[in-house]
């Protein structure tokens, strides 16, 4: 059996976080969506859910991070190509995403991270398979 891993994100707006997350190539599961949560698809394994906040709080008892002043996670997606970085990168920014730091070079290394709208942390990665699979 697989693992699959379900990121929990509170968020402040879920429409305008659906149609942002949208404008940058995700869909979502009708299944587990309702005016508290959806469920953002990132591939067979990897699912996001956004939370409003209320419903959040529902899940855990401590504050939710004031993300214009802290981190509380740095979510990393790899990427298929550089070009796959550039697309994704480049789609959320015109979204409303923030650049988050300057892209990344490093060896065989390439990537760029955004914040979206609720001030979560994006990094985007991808490697040279050829010097992973060597």
């Amino acid at each position: 059996m697989s693992r699959k891993i379900f990121v929990n994100l509170p968020v402040k707006d879920l429409d305008r976080s659906v149609e942002f997350f949208t404008a940058c190539g995700f869909s979502f599961n009708p299944q587990f969506t309702d005016e508290n949560a959806t469920c953002m698809v990132v591939s067979d394994d990897i699912f996001v859910m956004l939370l409003v906040e209320p419903f959040f709080m529902s899940f855990s008892q401590r504050e939710i991070p004031d993300t214009a002043r802290t981190s509380e996670v740095l979510v990393c997606l790899s990427a298929d190509s550089r070009g796959d970085v550039d697309t994704l990168v480049d789609s959320a920014l015109a979204a409303g995403a923030a650049a988050h730091g300057d892209p990344m070079e490093q060896g065989p290394m390439y990537g760029r991270s955004f914040t979206d709208p609720d001030g979560h942390i994006w990094e985007v990665m991808w490697m040279d398979p050829a010097v992973v699979e060597g």
